[in-house]
């Protein structure tokens, strides 16, 4: 056949009549349904073959005619109290019928304004109970609110301790730090005044590094050690009395006396006493200073460095006699006081 010549026409037909099938089983199922006559109301009539009757027998088939006309009167006039009779129960039937259509119809008048006042007391118990939901959805809703607020409270507070105790850490590792620090400061300038004095012991030929392990000595006696006093001058021959330089003053270089005494400047807030190590040439001129010598009491660099520059600008006697390169001591008093 032409028309299913191709798979996609059979396939179209088969879906068609599939279809079709369907639609036919669905309308005789759902569509051809059968409904019920209505109800006929009316009044029951007796089987009769005349307008008239009298008895209580009922025949089957038709009467023979009557014998006389007496007896046709009779049987008329109770015919008419038949008719009454049947007239006055259709008309009681009737009346029935009515007062019964009028409770059934009252019935149902009841039964609504029953319903009515039934509905209107579930409606407001239903209201009622949808406002108890909304209040009891309100009341959650500020719970829940005031839950958070506090609970955002209690982080902020935490947060804010926490942030406060982790300045105060920081600040107690910054104060430690610094403390450590201006530790290995004292440290590195006491290490580097060791170094100086050594240095300086080692160029006055040994006479005291400061802890007490010098090599060498000098005096008069026949025991060991450096005869004299720590305020004395290393080139001065004598061993007794207070010390002091034989110049009348704090330049010590044996008995050649200071010509040119700067003072030094003083721009720090440190005090102490500063002793500088010098060495001076037979001209007089100061060719090296070292400040932080055996008696210094404050090793601040302020204080050392001020008391190095004015010991290289001190002036000295010339003396052809003396080494060419002699060692002494020039000691500074800083005081804020003055």
């Amino acid at each position: 056949m032409a028309f299913l010549d191709t798979k996609h026409k059979r396939k179209s037909a088969f879906y068609t009549t599939l279809i079709g099938v369907l639609m036919l089983i669905i309308m005789f199922v759902f569509g051809l349904t059968y409904f019920d006559p209505p109800i006929e109301y009316g009044i029951a009539v007796n089987f009769g073959t005349s307008d008239v009757g009298s008895g209580n027998v009922q025949p089957t088939e038709a009467l023979k005619p009557a014998a006389s006309s007496e007896s046709e009167s009779e049987p008329a006039e109770e015919v008419e109290e038949v008719e009454e009779e049947m007239v006055e129960e259709a008309v009681e039937e009737t009346a029935e019928v009515a007062e019964s259509e009028s409770e059934e119809a009252s019935e149902p008048a009841e039964s609504e304004e029953l319903m009515t006042q039934e509905s209107a007391e579930a409606l407001a118990i239903k209201k009622a109970e949808e406002e108890r939901k909304i209040r009891e959805s309100r009341e959650k809703e500020e719970a829940r609110k005031k839950e958070e607020a506090r609970k955002k409270e209690e982080a902020r507070k935490k947060a804010e301790a926490e942030r406060k105790a982790e300045a105060e850490r920081k600040a107690e590792e910054e104060r430690q730090r610094k403390i450590r620090e201006e530790n290995e400061r004292r440290e590195q300038e006491r290490k580097a005044q060791e170094a100086k004095r050594k240095g300086v012991d080692a160029l006055m030929g040994g006479f005291s590094d400061g802890n007490g392990n010098a090599d060498g000595g000098e005096g008069d006696d026949n025991q060991p050690g450096d005869k004299g006093k720590e305020t004395g001058d290393p080139n001065a021959s004598g061993y007794y009395g207070i010390g002091g330089d034989g110049s009348g003053g704090n330049y010590r270089l044996g008995n050649r006396r200071a010509l040119t005494r700067p003072i030094p400047e003083y721009d720090c807030n440190e005090e102490g006493k500063v002793v500088v190590t010098i060495s001076v040439d037979q001209n007089g001129k100061v060719i090296s200073a070292q400040a932080g010598a055996k008696g210094t009491t404050n090793s601040a660099s302020c204080l050392l460095s001020r008391a190095k520059e004015a010991a290289l600008r001190t002036k000295f006697n010339p003396d052809s006699k003396a080494p060419t390169k002699q060692v002494g001591l020039i000691i500074y008093n800083f005081s804020l006081s003055e």
